[in-house]
């Protein structure tokens, strides 16, 4: 009897041991094979539930049902960009930019893609205006150049591309979570195009060999299937983030400090601004035409509005930027929108740059015009 007792126990150990041989064997080709972009292409939305209009951000994932995540595959295969397949009669309109062309406090139809969309655009071919809203919170052209690099194989004929000067200076380019933890994806970007960013950045997310491992990737793993199962409540209710019943207006008494970033007046530099991304832009998109927007910002009649536009800007700094992209979009031939004064104060929502459905509806009609106006091939 305890002879098979003791056999029993070996029995047990064996298996114990090949068990742990076994995790550690898969981790460890989890680690040199790397499936999680291939697993993000594996998506339940434009599948089992319905498409994304709004590429997945958030923080409140209970009341959102929707949050941040860094796969930017699983980012994209959520989104109904890739479940539509392109039509001949289709005008196909990406928008990338920050958190007002993603529509932060704006329910979908609300969005700048969403009231292109109503509008029933017809080209001068006759192809109907179809815009995907490819926008993500957070201020960063380097952001915007990555989303755009992941986006161009979705066969667009147009992309309009909105930004602000919070979205320019050098030093600000890497501080999008979403970029640090994408760090091979924008190193890539920065060797193609020559940018005056550092590939080797601190602020870039390594990962060593045990953080590539499956024990290591739990949280990434736990992400993309969270992502999965908040389709059904996507699907189901149409809500992708959370819309407080309150919030602080715009800031509009302000400081008397004239700093933007550390700089100071009087002059801008052109060097501390990442112009070479929006050239960049225009190289990556190839024959695809882009629009590069100044979109619209809320402008203080507060205290010391005579020294700043807004919690954002100083005024030196925001006429010499709106110069210096007049001057970049004339030298390289680019179609440019100055529309940084289009919506009026009381048309912002919480922040400087979060317009109301009025505002974003004024910007919408705007683009509109100029498609209208547009020549297609």
């Amino acid at each position: 009897m305890d002879q098979g007792k003791t056999t029993g126990r070996y029995s047990l150990v064996r298996i114990a041991v090949k068990g742990v041989i076994l995790f550690l064997a898969i981790s460890i080709l989890f680690a040199f094979f790397d499936p999680l972009p291939g697993l993000g292409k594996i998506s339940t939305y434009n599948v089992l539930f319905p498409g994304r209009v709004r590429l997945p951000y958030g923080e409140n994932p209970d009341q959102a049902y929707n949050f941040s995540l860094y796969n930017l595959e699983a980012m994209f295969a959520s989104h109904a960009l890739s479940g539509t397949e392109k039509s001949p009669d289709e005008f196909r309109v990406l928008l990338v930019g920050d958190s007002s062309a993603w529509g932060y406090l704006l329910e979908p139809q609300n969005t700048l893609a969403g009231y292109l969309n109503s509008a029933n655009l017809q080209m001068k071919d006759g192809r109907t205006v179809q815009a995907y809203n490819l926008g993500y919170p957070t201020m960063s052209l380097a952001k915007d150049l990555m989303l755009l690099s992941q986006a161009i194989r979705y066969q667009p004929d147009l992309i309009i591309w909105l930004a602000t000067l919070e979205s320019f200076p050098i030093v600000k380019q890497l501080d999008s979570p979403i970029v640090q933890n994408n760090p091979s994806v924008v190193r890539e970007l920065i060797k193609q195009f020559s940018l005056n960013l550092d590939p080797d950045d601190s602020r870039f997310v390594g990962k060593d060999f045990l953080n590539s491992t499956l024990p290591g990737q739990r949280r990434a793993l736990a992400d993309y299937f969270r992502l999965q199962l908040y389709g059904m409540m996507w699907a189901a209710t149409g809500i992708d983030q959370y819309y407080p019943s309150t919030f602080d207006p715009p800031q509009r008494d302000l400081e008397a400090d004239e700093s933007f970033h550390e700089l100071l007046p009087p002059q801008l530099n052109p060097g501390d601004l990442s112009f070479d991304i929006l050239a960049a832009g225009k190289s990556l998109a190839g024959d695809v035409p882009i629009i590069f927007v100044n979109e619209p910002i809320y402008i203080s009649d507060g205290e010391n509005s005579d020294i700043r536009y807004n919690f954002f800007y100083p005024r030196w700094a925001y006429d010499q930027y709106r110069q210096l992209f007049s001057e970049f979009c004339q030298q390289n031939e680019l179609h440019c929108l100055d529309e940084w004064n289009l919506v009026s104060a009381d048309e912002f929502t919480n922040s400087a740059i979060h317009m109301t459905p009025v505002g974003t509806r004024q910007l919408a009609e705007k683009l509109e015009d100029t498609l209208r106006s547009l020549d297609t091939p």
